[in-house]
């Protein structure tokens, strides 16, 4: 018995060894193979085929994803790449889409926005989609449609909370933003839709870096299955309202979308199911970063509730106008800093057409100073402001660039804004439990932000 048991240990370490010392030999030839073909950049590549995922994985879910930036290249998903913190090389690959780069995310990702997504659709077709997404989200329907209607589901989401009400705010603002984009998207404002279209996209969101592996029990399995139910609502409504015959009221994007343009259903589906994903994603962890940091700053919290408070609606609307928005600079500067400290897309992902020769970027102690403070009056500063235009700046891009920079870029800022807005002036909120942020399988708050409620009037009687 003891002899068997010696043999099987001799085996096991045989084994072991052997393995270790063919993964080795496999990572030198590897290492030889492509310093002979180009030269690369500096930097480790970890072990053989997966590379340094796993430590991506582990700095993704942190605070401070940045720190795995700083290793520069590695091998991620099982490719070589290279990790650019370089803010003109940055837009450089932004500005040369379709002609030295393209588009190029993990298979988990494309498979659920689907194939002809605008966020993955390659050439021509990308460009036709994109500036069918820009067209309905440009500035003229911003002010004439778009700004009551956010209203309307603000005060319809926020208005209800009692007093010592403790909510999570990650699921509050999820529900916002998931009420703001089925409304806009789709003509939906059913409370049980919503309901369920709130988790369907938690669901969603959760598979799109996940391990491709479509089993009962895995994040992309369940975020495939919540794919396919959102799709087939969308089919529903272009079903209903092909039968109508006529536009809906109050139909929404698709609806136009149904009458201008001629894309096959399928091309519309995934083109419904991008918006709603680029567009659940910004807004609710925008609105969410913003409040985690004003509650942890009070100067600046007071300096926005100061300024939303001195808004006046002197035309005898109900609600705020175009003019109100545009007279809130310091809330744009929280906003902006939030979306610095916090943006959700914190990479992005573009795959080489050819060889490229060339001589995490908001988070740069060069760019910025004391980057990983939240420091809105940063960008009244005279030297930011040329830095802090997010639709050209190489330095601040939280909308991407290029040809594929965020069409609904304008959309979420009016969003999060008068989120801030109606929250600031009905709320006052304790933190019960610590919290911090992490950005795997998305971006969010590892407690989801629970908070106590008080109204405001209420607190400050008391």
């Amino acid at each position: 018995m003891r002899e068997n048991i010696s043999e099987t240990w001799l085996v096991m370490i045989t084994v072991i060894l052997a393995t270790a010392i063919f993964a080795k030999v496999i990572q030198v030839l590897l290492r030889k193979e492509y310093r002979s073909k180009s030269r690369l950049p500096p930097g480790r590549r970890g072990l053989p085929l997966i590379g340094d995922s796993i430590n991506w994985y582990n700095a993704v879910a942190s605070s401070h994803p940045p720190q795995f930036v700083e290793k520069m290249v590695q091998s991620l998903f099982g490719k070589w790449a290279v990790v650019s913190a370089d803010p003109i090389f940055n837009r450089f690959v932004m500005q040369n889409e379709n002609k030295l780069f393209k588009s190029s995310y993990p298979k988990s990702f494309r498979d659920l926005v689907g194939k002809d997504g605008v966020i993955t659709v390659q050439g021509e077709q990308q460009r036709k989609l994109h500036g069918i997404a820009s067209n309905m989200m440009r500035l003229e329907k911003l002010k004439f449609h778009f700004m009551n209607d956010i209203q309307k589901v603000m005060l319809q989401t926020l208005s209800n909370f009692n007093n010592n009400q403790v909510i999570l705010l990650q699921d509050v603002c999820r529900k916002v933003a998931i009420n703001l984009m089925v409304n806009q998207l789709l003509g939906v404002s059913s409370e049980s839709q919503i309901n369920e279209m709130v988790q369907l996209f938690s669901d969603f969101v959760d598979g799109c870096l996940s391990i491709p592996i479509n089993i009962q029990g895995f994040a992309y399995h369940t975020a495939m299955k919540a794919r396919e139910k959102i799709i087939g609502k969308i089919n529903k409504t272009i079903e209903v309202y092909r039968k109508n015959g006529a536009p809906m009221v109050d139909n929404g994007v698709l609806g136009r979308l149904l009458e201008e343009e001629s894309l096959p259903d399928d091309a519309i589906a995934d083109f419904i199911i991008n918006l709603l994903f680029a567009g659940n994603e910004t807004t609710t962890k925008t609105m969410l970063f913003a409040v985690y940091f004003l509650t942890q700053c009070p100067r600046a919290m007071k300096q926005l509730l100061d300024e939303q408070d001195s808004l006046k609606n002197d035309s005898g609307e109900e609600g705020l106008t175009w003019q109100d928005y545009k007279a809130m600079p310091f809330t744009q500067c929280v906003i902006d800093e939030t979306l610095r400290l916090g943006g959700i897309a914190i990479w992005l992902m573009r795959e080489a057409k050819q060889d490229i020769q060339y001589q995490a970027v908001h988070l740069d102690e060069n760019v910025y100073n004391a980057a990983l403070s939240f420091n809105p009056w940063r960008w009244m500063e005279p030297e930011n402001e040329e830095k802090r235009n997010w639709r050209t700046s190489p330095f601040y891009a939280p909308f991407g660039g290029g040809a594929r920079f965020c069409p609904g870029a304008e959309l979420a800022r009016l969003q999060i804004a008068l989120f801030l807005h109606y929250f600031v002036t009905t709320y006052r909120w304790t933190q019960i439990k610590e919290d911090n942020m992490s950005f795997f399988p998305s971006a969010r708050l590892v407690n989801g932000f629970e908070i106590r409620l008080t109204r405001r009037e209420e607190h400050e009687t008391n």
